[in-house]
């Protein structure tokens, strides 16, 4: 999946293209690395979500080198997909405990 990359005063969005030509436009959630998997990761989400709506946040593995013309790749071990879902998950928990 290919990415172009628009900075906002808010947010970061990212415009995501399938294999089709279709463009999707996300907020960036948030990035981490993890160095037990040597790879960098990207949490997403839709940009014309509404604030109380629920979302499927999308991850994927990225290399922040790379941010102008890079590639995201997909997650495809089950154990990256723990460790990203555990990474969510302490976020999420930790922003709702900030309102």
């Amino acid at each position: 999946m290919s990415q172009n990359q628009n900075k906002s005063q808010d947010e970061e969005k990212i415009t995501l293209v399938d294999d089709d030509g279709n463009e999707t436009l996300f907020n960036i959630l948030f990035t981490f690395d993890s160095k037990d998997f040597g790879h960098s990761y990207i949490l997403l989400y839709p940009a014309d979500a509404a604030e109380d709506e629920e979302v499927d946040i999308q991850a994927y593995i990225f290399n922040p080198e790379d941010e102008d013309n890079g590639d995201l790749k997909p997650i495809e071990s089950d154990e990256e997909w723990d460790m990203v879902e555990e990474v969510l998950n302490t976020f999420l928990a930790d922003d709702s405990g900030m309102q």
